[in-house]
């Protein structure tokens, strides 16, 4: 049975069931799931817990071990399972499936996992999961969801705010939960319940976005100018160096290049993809970026990044920021010549 996060807790108020599943990509709701499973478990006398994480050298039967390794005299028992990667392999395939089919009655099993990759979706270990228990699949949240959130966030708290002051809440985090939650405990400290206007919340929240390299690049393959431009105020705004964002952008460019140059001479998306070391998780990014981008427009990222890097240099005069601007722009799709 699937569930929203929202519809895990009445579930829990009608019944436990012998497996959870928690995937996705959102830590605060993750974990907030998962402890409102394990505090409802506990109260059901489900005083036990075995943690285990999976990685390289984890060995998959010590989960069926666990589980029954229980004597009548045991107490009920909850196998907290931690699956990062959210690819159990084959032998952990086994053992989920194996735990399926002979589910004790003194046991939850509770896994939280990354996000789950489509063909996941269609195993024989997740559908028996489903099947036998309960799975929660944990999205982040935009647009109206994130300031539903963040109203229900406030409220529990006995807060209110105005419309205005939940949109600045929303700009200033960027979907960022956790930091979201401790900034409206650090608003509840300092005003307590009541009602907030944008100038409290303003004053008191802290920016929270963090930005890196590998984001701007990101923003630069898919195109989203706006986001671009943001990102990339925000890494001179935190002191990144100049050489290491021009490191990143003609890193891209030059990939770009190669592959757009492979696929001139004739090889598909995939044989150039796999040559040029594409990882799965960035095929759709570069592949976008590949359709979107004309050879002419890289050519010309690739001369301004030489001009930037002079500047960077004191070789020529100007701002290296402002070029990056303008690289960061053509890249990212906007008017080449607006951007020159």
């Amino acid at each position: 049975m699937r569930l929203t996060v929202e519809q895990l807790g009445a579930a829990l108020k009608k019944t436990l069931a012998p497996i959870y599943f928690i995937t996705g990509d959102e830590p605060l709701q993750q974990g907030e799931a998962a402890d409102a499973i394990r505090a409802v478990a506990r109260n059901a006398g489900f005083n036990s817990r075995d943690i285990v994480t999976v990685d390289a050298q984890f060995e998959w039967a010590a989960i069926n071990a666990a589980a029954e390794s229980l004597s009548i005299f045991a107490d009920k028992k909850i196998i907290d399972c931690r699956l990062p990667s959210g690819k159990p392999g084959t032998e952990g395939s086994k053992a989920l499936l194996y735990f399926c089919r002979h589910i004790p009655d003194d046991t939850i099993l509770l896994v939280t996992s990354g996000k789950l990759e489509s063909a996941s979706l269609k195993s024989k270990w997740f559908q028996a999961l489903d099947r036998h228990g309960v799975v929660v699949q944990v999205w982040p949240l935009t647009g109206t969801a994130l300031l539903r959130w963040l109203q229900m966030r406030l409220q529990l708290k006995g807060m209110t705010a105005t419309p205005e002051g939940i949109k600045i809440l929303a700009a200033r985090l960027e979907g960022n939960l956790l930091a979201a939650a401790q900034e409206i405990e650090k608003l509840y400290i300092l005003y307590g319940a009541g009602h907030l206007d944008e100038e409290a919340i303003a004053s008191v929240v802290a920016d929270s976005s963090r930005y890196d390299v590998f984001a701007l690049a990101d923003c630069l393959l898919v195109g989203n100018i706006g986001r671009t431009v943001k990102v990339l105020q925000g890494l001179k705004t935190e002191g990144v160096a100049a050489p290491v964002v021009l490191w990143a952008i003609t890193r891209e460019a030059r990939l770009l290049t190669k592959i757009k140059s492979a696929l001139q001479q004739g090889q598909t998306k995939a044989a150039a993809f796999q040559q040029h070391q594409v990882w799965e998780k960035r095929k759709a990014l570069v592949n976008s970026a590949v359709d979107r981008l004309e050879m002419q427009q890289l050519d010309r990222v690739i001369l301004m990044s030489a001009l930037a890097d002079r500047q960077i240099k004191g070789q020529r005069q100007g701002s290296p920021w402002e070029t990056l601007q303008k690289i960061c722009l053509i890249m990212a799709g906007a008017d080449v010549m607006a951007a020159a």
